[in-house]
């Protein structure tokens, strides 16, 4: 959920950089001989003189008043497959020859850009091509377009990308906005905290500050858990880690997805147990209407859903992805609605 498209990958080129002086940060070890090397001494500690944080991060003091939390159950139903073919389904994606899928770049293990390829990387970026294999037979027929965190819904009404895919958590108060396909993945919020820290749940945050990213399912939950918590507001999860990383904050708050990829790059950094709630991601579209022609999409990327779900795929992608940093899960249960509370 970022506004700039730098990746939690290249977060030791990032310190490489910081070590030839351009924020000046104190406490460095004896040397910057190599990125690995630099780190501030006993890991993250306070530095010693005053570090500004990062470019668009806000301060909110804590107000001691609990918010409502996220609406996560009672959730309505996507559209289920039907018996169409792809080139009923959506024939102006057929025509244009490729689908046009919003994602992140710098979410590693779901979406990032690798370095070295430029290529689109990570589960969500595979599930994309899952999609454009069912429709075009081929995988590659997929454009990734960069999406922000602050501005996806709309990039969906503008019809600037067919839909979203881009670590996205279905809640009642977003389906007031766009639509989504049933889930994909099932993620618990958690806390990012320093490897020696004694934060361990939500609660230990009290007097102390979180890090969150604007616009998130996690700013709500923490306003909702943690009322004696100040916060950081940042652009983006990475902008948290350098926060963290400059004893700036205590804990960063996410689902335990995005801190999974963001823990595999910082081994200073691990992810408490303590759990604060559990979210689905989805896939966004623009609602189905005459603005918005997308129901048959929507019906599509579910059969793919569906496809992925039951031979295999999906398990081949969690393995390869997030199984070595998460438990082994299921794919969620299918959920659609009635048809009569769609066509209004």
């Amino acid at each position: 959920m970022v506004r700039n498209p730098s990746t939690t990958v290249g977060v030791f080129m990032m310190k490489k950089t910081m070590c030839l002086g351009a924020i000046g940060l104190v406490f460095l070890l004896t040397s910057c001989a190599s990125a690995d090397q630099f780190r501030f001494e006993d890991e993250h500690t306070t530095p010693s003189a005053y570090v500004p944080l990062p470019d668009g991060v806000t301060l909110e003091k804590a107000d001691g008043v609990a918010h409502e939390p996220n609406e996560t159950t009672n959730l309505l139903g996507s559209l289920a497959p039907d018996e169409r073919r792809p080139q009923e389904r959506v024939p102006e994606i057929m025509r244009r020859g490729r689908l046009i899928v919003g994602v992140d770049q710098s979410q590693y293990l779901l979406g990032y850009r690798d370095p070295a390829s430029g290529e689109i990387l990570g589960f969500e970026a595979d599930i994309a091509r899952e999609i454009a294999r069912d429709i075009f037979g081929d995988p590659s027929k997929v454009e990734f377009r960069f999406v922000d965190s602050s501005s996806w819904v709309e990039v969906l009404e503008s019809n600037q990308v067919d839909c979203i895919i881009r670590n996205i958590s279905i809640t009642r108060q977003r389906q007031d906005q766009v639509f989504f396909s049933t889930a994909y993945l099932t993620a618990q919020t958690r806390l990012l905290v320093p490897a020696r820290s004694e934060v361990e749940t939500i609660d230990d945050l009290a007097g102390k500050t979180a890090c969150v990213t604007d616009k998130s399912t996690s700013l709500q939950s923490a306003k909702a858990y943690a009322p004696h918590t100040n916060l950081l507001v940042a652009n983006s999860d990475s902008d948290c880690l350098v926060s963290l990383q400059q004893s700036q904050a205590d804990a960063l708050i996410s689902d335990d997805i995005t801190l999974s990829g963001i823990a595999a790059q910082d081994p200073f950094t691990r992810i408490t147990n303590s759990t604060i709630g559990e979210e689905h991601y989805g896939i966004a579209f623009a609602k189905p209407g005459v603005r918005h022609n997308t129901d048959g999409l929507i019906r599509q990327v579910n059969s793919t859903l569906e496809r992925i779900f039951s031979d295999g795929t999906w398990y081949e992608l969690y393995d390869q992805w997030l199984g070595a940093y998460l438990p082994t899960q299921q794919p969620p249960a299918l959920n659609y609605r009635s048809e009569r509370t769609v066509r209004n």
